[in-house]
């Protein structure tokens, strides 16, 4: 799998929003990761969300993986880990290096005696998870020589790392500064560097930004894992407002989601393909 093809992780939060994922990795016969961040189960509720992914993902022709992405509350952690998930994610990179490490161990400890992979984050990935003041994008950049420390102290599964691309459509003017110091999008160097010095998978988050050329070049530098949520949501949001412009009459909530769990589907299927994970499912364990 290293450098041939990586896995789609998709966000959502609702029913419409997962089956035009689970749609999309069977008519592309793609293993797929679906997650659900903090504010999805907020909006949703753990137990109802939980469900209708666990549901669909037991029907699915293909694996599928349930994995909570950024979260910081190893109680909500343990819910989730007891609600079947396949990972969970803990994120305080917001914290001091060893802080994060005592912490992720802690999380690491409970999840691996019940089975359960851990995802943890080395730098800091700008856009919506995280609003900091710093000096330049560069200080949030994942640093080589600590990620290979923080792996082999925490014993951690994946490894999310801050390469240079960010979560959602930058807006706020902070971000938007600090983007700008940044020479390239992806820091192919320093993907490349942190590459050799780390053995677990490496998780790319705020894929939807970059683009298909450097999409490529990180899977053969050894990314297995792109967080997929924005591209994904601007499709279904299009979809739904053209279809309201074009028939204002329909009141029937399924006709007026439908086109647009339609075109989040479309969308779904081009990113599986960008990644080559197209035909890929036969090689994978369901994990249901």
């Amino acid at each position: 799998m290293l450098g041939k093809y990586a896995l789609p992780a998709f966000n959502t939060q609702d029913l419409e929003v997962t089956l035009g994922i689970i749609r999309a990795a069977e008519a592309q016969k793609a293993p797929i990761i679906v997650q659900t961040s903090v504010g999805a189960l907020e909006y949703a509720g753990i137990e109802e969300l939980a469900g209708i992914i666990k549901t669909e993902a037991r029907k699915a022709k293909v694996p599928v993986a349930l994995h909570q992405d950024h979260c910081k509350d190893f109680g909500l952690i343990k819910k989730l880990i007891n609600q079947g998930y396949s990972s969970v994610m803990i994120d305080v990179s917001h914290l001091p290096f060893k802080e994060n490490i005592k912490l992720t161990k802690q999380v690491v400890s409970y999840a691996h005696k019940r089975g359960v992979w851990v995802q943890a984050e080395l730098g800091r990935i700008l856009g919506n998870e995280d609003w900091q003041d710093v000096k330049s994008g560069e200080d949030l950049m994942t640093d080589p020589a600590q990620a290979a420390e923080f792996v082999r102290e925490t014993r951690i599964d994946t490894l999310a790392v801050a390469v240079g691309s960010w979560h959602g459509i930058p807006i706020n003017p902070k971000v938007k500064k600090i983007l700008k110091t940044l020479k390239e999008h992806i820091d192919l160097d320093r993907l490349k560097q942190i590459r050799k010095a780390v053995k677990v998978p490496l998780v790319l988050h705020g894929a939807s930004g970059v683009s298909d050329k450097q999409i490529r070049q990180a899977i053969r530098l050894g990314v297995v894992i792109f967080n997929i949520d924005t591209d994904l949501r601007v499709a279904f949001n299009q979809a739904l407002i053209q279809n309201l412009k074009k028939h204002p009459q329909i009141y029937d909530p399924r006709k007026i989601l439908g086109p647009a769990t339609d075109a989040l589907q479309k969308e779904a299927e081009k990113k599986i393909k960008l990644l080559k994970a197209n035909k890929q499912a036969r090689k994978f364990k369901s994990t249901r």
